[in-house]
C-alpha cells in the first residue's frame, strides 16, 4: 500500500517542507499570516497546527468546510502560472484569476460564447487568450500548463474519458485540475429520473448536457489523484432538481509519467 501524499507533496511537489528555499515552519507561518490578511477568515487552531505539519494529508485538510476553503486559498496563493480553461463559456471566470497567473488559454467551441469570452478577456487583469477548440482535442502542446480549470463542462462533452485524457495530456506532471461540475446525486428515484432524462429529452434540449454523469468517478478513471472536494446543492435552498447536485474541488495529474498512456 502506497503512503498517502501529504499536503506539501501536493502543493509544493518540487520542494520538501524543511529546506532553505521555503524556510520550513517560518515559511508556513508567513504563508498562514498572508492568507489571513487577504481572506478575512481565521481557521481554527487545529488548521494552523496542520499547516505547520509535514504529516497532514489532503483528506485531513478537507475534514470540514473551513479547512477546505483554507486549502483552496493556499492553492490560489502559490498556484499555477500557466492555466488552461476548458469550456470557458462567456468568460465569467476570468475576473477571478489571481494576479500570480501569468497566462490563461481559454478554449470555447461555441462562436457566440467565444465572442463574449473575448470581450471578458479584454477586461481581465490577467492575460487571457481565447481560442476555438473542443475538449476532446485541445489545440495546445502536451505538458504545457500548470493547471486546468473545468467548470460545468463534463456534463456536455461528447466523450468524457477522451476529454479528461486531453486534460491530463496538456498538464505537466503534478499539474492541478480545479473543477466545478453537476451530475448524479440524490436517492434511487432521482438516479432513475436523471437516467431517463439523459436517455431522452434533456441532451437535445440543453446543448448536449447530461444530468446523470459522475465527474468524481470520471476523474478517478482518467488517472487523476483526487484532492479535496465537496458536494453542494444549487440552489442551496428549495426543491432538489435533477441539475442540483454539484461538486467542486481539486485533482492532480500524478507526478510519474505513464508510458502506456504516453503521458
Amino acid at each position: 500500500m502506497s503512503t498517502p501524499l501529504t499536503l506539501w507533496d501536493k502543493l509544493l511537489p518540487d520542494q520538501p517542507l524543511n529546506n532553505e528555499y521555503y524556510g520550513g515552519q517560518d515559511y508556513c507561518r508567513t504563508l498562514y499570516e498572508l492568507i489571513l490578511r487577504t481572506s478575512g477568515i481565521e481557521p481554527p487552531t487545529k488548521t494552523f497546527n496542520l499547516v505547520l505539519s509535514d504529516k497532514v494529508t489532503i483528506e485531513e485538510m478537507a475534514s470540514n468546510p473551513v479547512q477546505l476553503r483554507f486549502l483552496e486559498l493556499i492553492v490560489r496563493l502559490i498556484g499555477a502560472r500557466r492555466v488552461i480553461e476548458i469550456g470557458a463559456g462567456n468568460g465569467l471566470n476570468f475576473a477571478h484569476y489571481p494576479g500570480t497567473v501569468s497566462e490563461v488559454v481559454a478554449i470555447e467551441p461555441e462562436r457566440r460564447l467565444r465572442q463574449l469570452a473575448v470581450e471578458a478577456a479584454l477586461r481581465s487583469e490577467v492575460p487571457v487568450d481565447v481560442a476555438p477548440g473542443a475538449a476532446e482535442a485541445l489545440p495546445v502542446k502536451s505538458e504545457a500548463y500548470d493547471a486546468a480549470v473545468v467548470s460545468l463542462v463534463l456534463c456536455s462533452v461528447r466523450d468524457v474519458a477522451r476529454a479528461l485524457a486531453e486534460v491530463r495530456r496538456v498538464l505537466r506532471p503534478g499539474g492541478a485540475v480545479r473543477f466545478f461540475e453537476h451530475g448524479r446525486g440524490g436517492g434511487r428515484i432521482m438516479h432513475l429520473t436523471q437516467r431517463a432524462l439523459d436517455r431522452t429529452v434533456w441532451p437535445p434540449l440543453n446543448g448536449g448536457c447530461h444530468v446523470g454523469r459522475d465527474p468524481i468517478a470520471a476523474l478517478r478513471e482518467a488517472g487523476f489523484e483526487l484532492g479535496p472536494y465537496r458536494r453542494t446543492m444549487m440552489p442551496e435552498n428549495g426543491p432538489a432538481l435533477p441539475t442540483s447536485y454539484c461538486v467542486l474541488g481539486a485533482a492532480w495529474r500524478p507526478e510519474s509519467r505513464d508510458p502506456a498512456a504516453g503521458v
